[in-house]
């Protein structure tokens, strides 16, 4: 095995785990909190009870909410403006993806300065970030667990990957009860998100043995879970999709993920598509494509998917995939590239836009901008 590493933030999990959030601000020495979120979460209440946490230990509290489905570059520069304009010296991110996002950037610019796009591929963060709490609110986007920070670049119309261990926080609470507010729509998207990080990330050309059993449990918590969850919102299904997440999470921050991934960001920043839309659309036909160079790992995968205990799944792995594409029909998520885009014209763009992507270069499989044609004309 050659040399590989493995970055992860320290996780506080449970039910309840919120109650630590203050204990922890004042451990990294923080007395002026920028606390990162949106509107949909200030309706929900979470975002008064994380300043309440806050200020029953005196923590003063700088709250920014400019943040959009798909974190604009704009609003990531204004938020660093007003982080430095009221001299706070933490942030805390509170969300799904977008508002965590939207804090890597804004701590980025912050401590790093210039535009978000100078920092757009792997590496590029030269200086250390302020102390990150992350606190998610979805299962499914791993960024409380990632080096991945993505932002949509408006006058490009493309959303931006930035990878670098210094946007790994320096914790991340994970308290699987803030679900319950959730819709039964998010909680799908969210959930096959995370299912999509794990398998990119379990054939990923990066994957080692320590992303790998994280990647299959992943998968496996999925599997057993995910129906329960969004038919019943039992909080002990839940739960095991918190794991799921997070564990996914682990797998793709350091394995990397694959031409899913590069598709969906290509597509979310032309389109402005919800993220977790893509990908029942694309994950089926992309493991198809990734298939003939990867087959003993998509056997481990459908092995998994079948619930197949014993070495059954050599052989299997189509039947494994069609077993994906028939959960996803019977959860009614939307399985046609149709129905998310408003027509095809753009599509050839898009996959144009999508091989530069960082994603695709931990693909198991070489991909040119016509493979990519390929795999949209079947997903249509």
């Amino acid at each position: 095995m050659s040399v590989t590493k493995f970055a992860i933030p320290e996780v506080i999990f449970g039910n309840s785990s919120l109650r630590y959030l203050a204990q922890c601000a004042l451990r990294l020495g923080a007395r002026r909190i920028f606390l990162v979120s949106d509107p949909g979460l200030e309706k929900a209440g979470w975002v008064q009870h994380v300043i309440d946490i806050l200020s029953e230990d005196r923590l003063e509290c700088v709250y920014y909410n400019d943040v959009d489905s798909n974190p604009r570059d704009w609003q990531v520069h204004e938020g660093a403006r007003l982080y430095t304009e009221e001299r706070a010296d933490l942030i805390i991110g509170l969300g799904g993806g977008s508002p965590i996002d939207a804090a890597k950037g804004i701590a980025t610019i912050a401590s790093n300065g210039g535009r978000i796009h100078d920092y757009e591929g792997a590496n590029r963060i030269m200086r250390p970030l302020p102390p990150m709490i992350f606190i998610p609110t979805t299962a499914g986007s791993g960024s409380d667990i990632s080096q991945y920070c993505i932002i949509t670049d408006v006058e490009r119309q493309l959303k931006m990957s930035i990878i670098s261990r210094s946007l790994v926080p320096n914790v991340s609470i994970i308290d699987p009860s803030l679900l319950l507010t959730k819709t039964v729509e998010l909680i799908l998207a969210s959930a096959i998100d995370a299912l999509a990080h794990a398998v990119e990330s379990y054939v990923s050309r990066l994957a080692s043995p320590f992303t790998e059993t994280q990647a299959l449990y992943a998968i496996r918590l999925i599997m057993e879970n995910l129906e329960t969850a969004a038919r019943t919102r039992n909080p002990s299904a839940l739960e095991k999709l918190s794991i799921a997440s997070t564990a996914a999470g682990m797998s793709f921050s350091n394995a990397g993920l694959g031409i899913g991934h590069a598709l969906a960001h290509s597509l979310g920043g032309r389109y402005d598509v919800l993220h977790g839309l893509v990908h029942p659309v694309l994950l089926p036909h992309v493991m198809r494509y990734n298939l003939p160079v990867c087959r003993e790992k998509m056997d481990n995968i459908a092995a998994v998917v079948l619930q197949s205990c014993d070495t059954a799944g050599a052989g299997r792995a189509l039947e494994g995939i069609e077993q994906l594409e028939h959960m996803f029909r019977s959860l009614q998520v939307t399985t046609r590239l149709r129905d998310i885009l408003p027509d095809d014209s753009q599509l050839e763009q898009i996959c144009k836009m999508a091989v530069p992507d960082e994603c695709a270069l931990t693909n198991p499989r070489e991909a040119t901008w016509a493979d990519l044609m390929g795999i949209c004309k079947e997903a249509w």
